[in-house]
C-alpha cells in the first residue's frame, strides 16, 4: 500500500489518481484497487481517521476478503460511492474468523461501532454479501448502539436456487437506544423489523415489508436468568406484502417485560395472520410459565386483508397476563371474503381494549395458519 500524506501532495503537486488511501487533512479518501482484496485499506482509512474526521470511499468495486472491526469511533462522517462486495470462493474463512455479536450465537462479517457516526450511501452504495452462496450451502443486526438513524436503504435478500433464504431478518435490535430507521424497503426471509432485549427509544417509519415477519417485538426472554426490556418502540407507516404477520409479540417463557409500544398505520394484503402474541414461541410449550409482562402495546389504524379468517391469535401467559392493550380503528378482512376471529386469551382489560374477542385463544396457538380455522 502507498501511503500519501499532505506534505507530499502538497510537494509535489501531482495528480493521485492510482491512491488507495489519502489522508489530507482531516479527510481520508479511499480508492478501490477493483481487482484485489481491498480489506486493509478500508481498515487502514478507519485507523486513520478514527476521530473527529471523514472518510469517503470512492466510486467502484470494493473486494474484501477479511473480517472487519472497525469500532470505537467518534465523531466520524462516512461517504460510501461504490459497491463493496463480501468474497464467496473461501466460505471456510468466513465460517472460522467471523466475529461474535453476542446474540443467539450470531456472527458478524463487519463490526462497527462507536459515537456520533453517520454513514451516507448518497443512493449508490451497495453492500453485496453474496447471499445465495450462504442459502445454497445451509441477518443484519444491530447491537451495543445508541443514537443510530439509518434512512433510504433498500435490502434484498432472495433466494436464486431451490434453497430459501432462512432466518434472513432485515434488522435486529438488541442492547441498543435511541435508533431511528426510516424509508427502507426490504424483501427478506423471515422478520422485517424485529426489537430484541434490552432494546430502549426504537423507531421505525415509513417501511415496506416483503416476504417476511414485518413489525415485531422479539423474540425475547430466551434465557430465565437473564431478564430481556424492551420499552418506547414506535413502528408508523408500515406496509406489509405477502408476510407471515404485521405486527405482533413473541417471547419465550423467561422474564423481563415490553413496555409501551405502539403500531400505527400499519397496511397490509395476504398476510397470514395479522395480529399475534406468544409467550412461548416456536415451542408452544411452558406458555403459562413466562413472566415476561406485555403492557401498554396500542395497535391504531391497522388495515388490510389476511390469508385466512383469523385477524389475531393473542395468547398471553397466566403468569403474567397483558395489561393496557389498546386497539383503535382495526379493519382486517379475510381476502376470500367472510367474517374474521379474533382469539384471546389472558389479556386484563378484553372489555374496553377496542377490539372484540371472538373466541379463546390456545397456548399452543401457531404463528402461521395453514388454513381457515
Amino acid at each position: 500500500m502507498i501511503l500519501f500524506t499532505a506534505v507530499i501532495l502538497l510537494a509535489s503537486g501531482l495528480g493521485l489518481a492510482s491512491a488507495e488511501v489519502v489522508k489530507q487533512g482531516s479527510t481520508c479518501t479511499v480508492t478501490p484497487s477493483g481487482t484485489s482484496d481491498d480489506t486493509s485499506q478500508i481498515l487502514s482509512a478507519f485507523r486513520q481517521c478514527s476521530t473527529d474526521s471523514s472518510i469517503v470511499f470512492r466510486e467502484g468495486t470494493y473486494n474484501i476478503r477479511q473480517v472487519m472491526e472497525t469500532t470505537n469511533l467518534r465523531n466520524v462522517s462516512v461517504d460510501i460511492l461504490g459497491r463493496w462486495v463480501w468474497s464467496a470462493d473461501n466460505l471456510q474463512y468466513w465460517i472460522a474468523n467471523t466475529l461474535p455479536v453476542d446474540y443467539a450465537g450470531l456472527y458478524t462479517a463487519w463490526k462497527l461501532g462507536g459515537t456520533d457516526v453517520s454513514i451516507r450511501g448518497h443512493g449508490r452504495a451497495v453492500f453485496d454479501g453474496n447471499g445465495q452462496v450462504w442459502i445454497d450451502e445451509n441477518r443484519n443486526g444491530m447491537a451495543y448502539s445508541q443514537n443510530v438513524t439509518m434512512t433510504n436503504l433498500d435490502m434484498n435478500t432472495t433466494s436464486n436456487s431451490q434453497w430459501s433464504a432462512i432466518n434472513t431478518d432485515g434488522i435486529d435490535t438488541w442492547n441498543s437506544r435511541d435508533v431511528h430507521i426510516a424509508n427502507w424497503r426490504v424483501v427478506s426471509g423471515d422478520d422485517c423489523l424485529s426489537v430484541k432485549g434490552n432494546s430502549t427509544n426504537i423507531t421505525f417509519k415509513n417501511v415496506t415489508c416483503y416476504e417476511s415477519g414485518c413489525a415485531v417485538i422479539g423474540s425475547m426472554g430466551s434465557n430465565a436468568w437473564q431478564p430481556d426490556y424492551v420499552d418506547n418502540v414506535h413502528y408508523e407507516d408500515i406496509r406489509c406484502i405477502h408476510s407471515s404477520n404485521a405486527a405482533w409479540i413473541k417471547t419465550y417463557p423467561g422474564t423481563g417485560h415490553v413496555r409501551n409500544v405502539t403500531f400505527k398505520n400499519i397496511e397490509f394484503e395476504d398476510v397470514n395472520q395479522p395480529v399475534y402474541i406468544t409467550p412461548c414461541t416456536y415451542s408452544g410449550r411452558n406458555c403459562d410459565s413466562s413472566r415476561v409482562a406485555i403492557e401498554d402495546v396500542s395497535w391504531i389504524n391497522i388495515r388490510g386483508t389476511s390469508r385466512y379468517n383469523i385477524a389475531a391469535g393473542m395468547y398471553c401467559s397466566a403468569s403474567a397476563p397483558c395489561r393496557n392493550l389498546r386497539f383503535e380503528n382495526i379493519d382486517i378482512r379475510p381476502k376470500n371474503g367472510g367474517a374474521a376471529k379474533v382469539l384471546c386469551s389472558n389479556i386484563q382489560n378484553q372489555a374496553t381494549m377496542g377490539w372484540q374477542c371472538t373466541g379463546t385463544c390456545p397456548g399452543n396457538w401457531p404463528q402461521q395458519l395453514d388454513g381457515n380455522r
